[in-house]
């Protein structure tokens, strides 16, 4: 897929190290909730299988300028008698952040959805730490549905999950 700055690739063994990069990145790892440690041969492993799967969508998000890695973009658990899946996205580099990559790949990866995949509703959890994917999720139209009360335990702390979600019937608001 490609955007007006970006190409979605299917994620693969190729891009071992840039996703091992951001496993290694302790902000990354907090956005996402990650408590797990993965070795490469985990991950390797992961992204074998990933590209055969056909539960699941999983893109590497590549600059069209330069070919940099910029994140990867999911769409996955899906629930084919509900036409519906999850989605998740990461950046792996905070320097890339606020230059509207997530807003353009998280678009693609709705339109995919609904589109190519015939879904009716895709959903996500962001943590209440994460004010920015927030908004970036508002910005591509997901609708705000409630909260999962302390939902993660984050060193120490309990931290609650909103709950958004898409539907294929839901208005699209205007890029910008």
């Amino acid at each position: 897929m490609t955007t007006a700055r970006l190409r979605l690739v299917p994620l693969n063994i190729e891009h071992l190290e840039h996703v091992m990069d951001g496993l290694r990145h302790e902000v990354f790892m907090r956005l996402t909730g990650t408590h797990g440690k993965f070795t490469r041969d985990d991950v390797a492993r992961f992204l074998g299988r990933v590209v055969e799967s056909d539960d699941r969508a999983d893109w590497a998000i590549l600059r069209t300028s330069d070919g940099t890695y910029l994140g990867e973009v999911v769409l996955n658990a899906l629930d084919q008698n509900n036409s519906s899946m999850s989605f998740r996205i990461a950046l792996n580099d905070p320097a890339q952040v606020g230059q509207g990559y997530g807003i353009e790949a998280t678009r693609a990866a709705v339109q995919y959805g609904f589109g190519m995949v015939g879904l009716h509703r895709i959903s996500l959890g962001v943590y209440a730490f994460n004010p920015r994917a927030r908004h970036v999720y508002e910005k591509c139209g997901f609708v705000h549905e409630g909260i999962e009360r302390d939902a993660l335990y984050w060193q120490g702390e309990w931290v609650d999950q909103h709950r958004m979600s898409i539907l294929s019937t839901d208005p699209r608001p205007q890029e910008g």
